[in-house]
């Protein structure tokens, strides 16, 4: 077994772990009839409307990145589609976020680019969804005080991207000092391996760049408000299906409310499919509007399922199309920066 299938198995059972955890505290103290009662006066007639804004939200990103990789070369909505979608349907199995290697890897063997300026410009993307639910967030308090937890995340998350997007500039501005460091720093491994990672980075380098034109900047912008736009969507559409809106008189920013924590789990990278964290986070999200822990947990499950199902399916029928196996993905993902 090599190292790389070490770190594999590790960060998969971390991911587990984590994941058992959370289901633990989302399902404690919980009422299972009242969670089944929950479910079945549920209307499912909402389900259609809810997965066209899942599948939406999905296109509207391939799109979006369509823009951020034009620097880099050019390729078809359609085409990173695909590569969205695979990657999505991998993130449910693999923790910390692996499944954007996997992306990475796709979309740099459909297009023939090097994978390390896509996964830059993946980078760049998940840059841009930090700083758009950071807005969110700011929205939000303007009509509901969070809990300290959560401004406190929101600010470490600030932080973190503020401390991430100057490195990358520094990269970008200092490419050669860049390289000569990591010349350095690499001197006590073998040759090949050196050369191997110094190439993965300078292709990251290479990823990390202005758009193309300025009305693309524009482009991007209105793109992740739509994105986010469809995302809320689908939250009051269930909040609809499952009655709470005249229940527990829910107004409009609830949605925007439950986004906002709920995507913590999807920004930071934790459990696969982010089992358990985002239930948890779900649970907490609502109960702030007084909804039951049951009822609540009942709405996590049918949210995260219909929110990953889409995506799932469409990564697998990728998968067959381009004629790849889950195993052979999953070697991939990992080592796809590594040539």
């Amino acid at each position: 077994m090599g190292k790389g299938e070490h770190a594999s198995k590790w960060r998969t059972a971390a991911g587990i772990a984590v994941s058992a955890v959370f289901i633990y505290l989302a399902t404690r103290r919980v009422d299972a009839a009242e969670m089944l009662h929950a479910l079945g006066e549920a209307d499912y007639l909402f389900l259609p409307p809810v997965l066209v804004a899942v599948v939406l939200g999905l296109w509207l990103r391939s799109w979006r990145w369509r823009f951020l990789l034009a620097p880099v070369a050019g390729a078809s909505a359609r085409c990173l589609f695909a590569s969205l979608s695979i990657g999505y349907m991998a993130n449910t199995f693999m923790p910390a976020h692996l499944g954007e290697f996997a992306r990475a890897w796709h979309c740099s063997r459909r297009n023939r680019l090097a994978p390390g300026s896509i996964f830059a410009t993946i980078v760049v993307e998940r840059l841009i969804d930090v700083l758009s639910l950071l807005l969110l967030l700011g929205l939000a308090l303007l009509v509901f005080p969070f809990p300290a937890w959560v401004r406190h995340s929101g600010a470490l998350m600030l932080a973190l991207v503020a401390a991430l997007s100057f490195v990358l500039l520094l990269l970008k501005k200092f490419k050669q000092r860049s390289l000569a460091a990591c010349e350095r720093l690499l001197r006590f491994l073998p040759g090949t391996v050196a050369a191997r990672v110094r190439g993965g980075l300078e292709q990251f380098i290479g990823g990390v760049s202005p758009l193309q034109r300025r009305g693309h900047y524009a482009a991007v912008a209105a793109l992740s408000l739509l994105i986010w736009a469809s995302y809320a969507l689908t939250y009051q559409l269930l909040f609809f299906a499952f009655g709470f809106v005249a229940r527990y008189r829910l107004p409009w920013s609830a949605a925007l409310v439950a986004l906002v924590i709920t995507t913590v789990s999807v920004v930071v990278p934790s459990s696969p499919g982010y089992i358990g964290t985002f239930h948890y986070l779900c649970q907490l999200a609502l109960g702030l509007f007084l909804v039951p822990k049951g009822p609540a947990l009942s709405y996590a499950f049918v949210l995260h399922a219909i929110s990953i199902l889409p995506p799932f399916l469409l990564g697998l029928y990728f998968l067959a199309r381009d004629k790849i196996s889950l195993r052979s993905l999953s070697r991939k993902d990992i080592h796809a920066l590594d040539h």
